[in-house]
């Protein structure tokens, strides 16, 4: 009696048939856009395979942890930097401040001895009225 042939020959060049034919039809008859989008899909399979195989996480999570310590450091810089502008322009406020102040009062001053010698005047001026100086 014959021994019966394998047909695991004849299933995978069906499948390899229906393969090349799904890419075709999908891609319009096309067999350089057919051809790219077989290795398109073999790339992301492998990409996914990559992804799932043990290891990969603890990878993924020194990469994440490194990337969060790299933006807080960034950002303590930003803070200290936004911080130190803000205590110089503190400063530069507080002498604006001064310096008006000082001015300010320097006009208060020259009026009030404006003032004081208009009174003066006017004093004098009503006493020599009734006789006095």
């Amino acid at each position: 009696m014959a021994q019966p042939k394998s047909r695991l020959p004849l299933f995978l060049g069906l499948g390899a048939v229906s393969g090349v034919g799904y890419y075709l039809y999908t891609a319009g008859g096309n067999p350089k856009v057919a051809e790219k989008q077989f290795e398109s899909d073999v790339a992301a399979a492998s990409a996914k395979v990559k992804g799932e195989m043990p290891g990969r996480t603890t990878e993924a999570r020194k990469d994440a942890e490194k990337w969060g310590h790299e933006a807080g450091a960034k950002l303590d810089s930003a803070t200290e930097k936004a911080k130190a502008e803000l205590a110089k322009a503190e400063g530069k406020f507080e002498q604006y401040r001064q310096d008006i102040g000082k001015e300010t009062m320097s006009k208060i001053d020259a009026a009030d001895r404006k003032v004081e010698e208009g009174a003066a005047k006017a004093k004098s001026g009503i006493s020599s009225w009734f006789g006095g100086k």
